[in-house]
């Protein structure tokens, strides 16, 4: 064999080479020798073809299981809740308005059941500018900000709100609850850790979700509970030396479900303290919170800067559509390729992006409105604050004098009055508010109870009902309002029939 091979042209060669390259490097024997035992068994295995386990079915099983087979409906079928809600939503007829009409009552009624604190949505200016800009630019772009989506009005918006909130940039998106839902994962990927308050919103929670990273839960607003978390991550890390990751702080300015207020200077050391970044979602307090409604800096007098992120929608104060995140031009620039519902959304039509300018021009120019709302809401609160009703509501937080600004405020029903009165689940105290509801509005008052994701939230808060206080009314209609609710109040919770009567 030996022989044969010498024979062969240039085999003498080879031979010389391998003898000399196995006799240098051994462990290249041992790794080629691996390699074609590999490939050996490789190719003598089995093959793998798909469906090989598949059962074989006759032609009369086939028919049978046809038979037997039932189709789900596309739409589950309403439970007996789900009819109630559907039938006590309140149809508005035309335009929303302070005194708006409702489907089913004759006369327009107080609306205090929306976020159009300074009754931005009936300004015949806004209207004028919303109606000059569909008739040169149209309703919609019709394409993402990063391919032809982006207007000239979207870049002026982006500058307003920068300089408005006191950052160096800002980026727009088209819907405001999918925007703090794709800011947090644009930033916080698998691996990285968010600490959140765990009174946060729906939208807050779904970014969170979205994310996929470590979440570390906090006391709601509880601060020395915050620090504790933070101890432990650290402690951790330091322990099993874990590698360096991106890490955030996640809470809300003004809480949607709770109507109180992030300590912000405590958050602020905090996050320097421990080396975080900090994300902070002023929906509910941009535009109201604050000597001239910048929000929650403004309100502490902080500078905004010292935070990372302020995320919010412009879709309650400022009367539009959509939501922003501002920051520094990194954290601006990076969303743009980052931002999911940046890159793959629509982009805001340019009638809405100039109707937040112009509410954002308002809110500047006129800073007497934020003074009426305060009054407003101070006085709503009075008025709540009556000892006829202490025994059987709780108003959220009403003893801090700090909430006495922020222009909503949940009303729920005490335990003990539920107790008294049969309700022994979700269902019956969501029933009890409607008659408050319902008393309400033949009075005069729209009000509506406010409305989770029961299923889907992470600490479902109790059923409320959430009261919006605006500067469309007169300061007359406002404390007529008031006292609309508290004579529904007393005359619901006050009768001495059981929950059975209501169902």
């Amino acid at each position: 064999m030996y022989d044969l091979v010498i024979a062969i042209p240039g085999s003498s060669l080879a031979i010389s080479y391998l003898k000399t390259s196995y006799q240098d490097d051994p462990f290249r024997i041992c790794l080629e020798l691996f390699l074609v035992f590999f490939a050996i068994k490789y190719m003598l295995s089995k093959k793998y073809k798909p469906h090989d386990n598949a059962v074989k079915l006759t032609e009369k099983e086939i028919d049978e299981l046809v038979e037997e087979w039932q189709p789900e409906p596309l739409v589950p079928k309403l439970s007996n809740y789900d009819r109630f809600n559907l039938e006590k939503t309140p149809l508005i007829v035309g335009a929303q308005t302070p005194k708006t009409k409702v489907n089913g009552y004759a006369k327009p009624l107080m609306n205090l059941a929306t976020t159009n604190y300074f009754n931005f949505v009936g300004s015949e200016l806004i209207r004028e500018k919303a109606i000059d800009t569909l008739k040169e630019y149209g309703v919609g772009t019709c394409g993402p900000p990063g391919f032809y989506g982006t207007l000239d009005v979207h870049m002026q918006l982006e500058r307003d709100i920068a300089r408005f909130l006191g950052m160096d940039d800002a980026i727009l998106y088209a819907q405001g609850f999918s925007t703090i839902s794709s800011v947090i994962p644009a930033f916080s990927k698998r691996g990285d850790l968010l600490v959140v308050d765990d009174g946060v919103s729906f939208a807050v929670q779904k970014g969170v979700q979205i994310s996929r990273s470590n979440i570390r839960w906090f006391k709601h607003n509880d601060m020395n509970d915050l620090e504790r978390v933070l101890n432990e991550v650290h402690k951790d890390t330091l322990r099993n030396k874990k590698r360096l990751t991106r890490r955030f702080i996640v809470t809300e300015g003004l809480f949607a479900n709770q109507g109180d207020i992030a300590p912000l200077p405590q958050l602020i050391d905090l996050k320097k303290k421990f080396k975080y970044r900090l994300i902070v979602d002023e929906s509910e307090s941009i535009g109201v919170l604050g000597r001239r409604g910048k929000g929650l800096t403004d309100h502490f007098g902080v500078d905004p800067k010292e935070v990372d992120m302020i995320v919010g929608s412009m879709s309650t104060a400022l009367c539009s559509s959509g939501g922003f995140c501002a920051g520094s031009v990194e954290v601006v620039d990076h969303q743009r390729l980052s931002g999911l519902a940046y890159c793959f959304s629509a982009s805001l039509p340019a009638m809405l992006a100039i109707a937040s300018q112009e509410s954002i021009k308002m809110i500047n120019q006129q800073p007497t409105m934020l003074k009426d709302l305060r009054e407003r809401s101070q006085s709503f609160r009075q008025l709540l604050n009556h000892k006829n009703l202490e025994n059987l509501i709780e108003l959220d937080l009403l003893t801090n004098p700090e909430l006495s600004m922020v222009p909503f405020m949940h009303v729920r029903i005490k335990p003990s009055v539920l107790s008294q009165r049969g309700c022994s689940n979700r269902e019956q105290e969501e029933r009890l508010l409607q008659e408050i509801v319902d008393e309400c509005a033949s009075q005069g008052v729209l009000v509506t109870r406010t409305k989770y994701v029961n299923d889907q939230e992470r600490s479902l808060p109790r059923p409320s009902i959430k009261i919006y206080v605006t500067n469309g009314l007169t300061k007359k209609e406002n404390d007529k309002a008031a006292g609309v609710i508290k004579s529904a109040i007393l005359k619901v919770l006050s009768n001495k029939w059981k929950m059975d009567s209501i169902f």
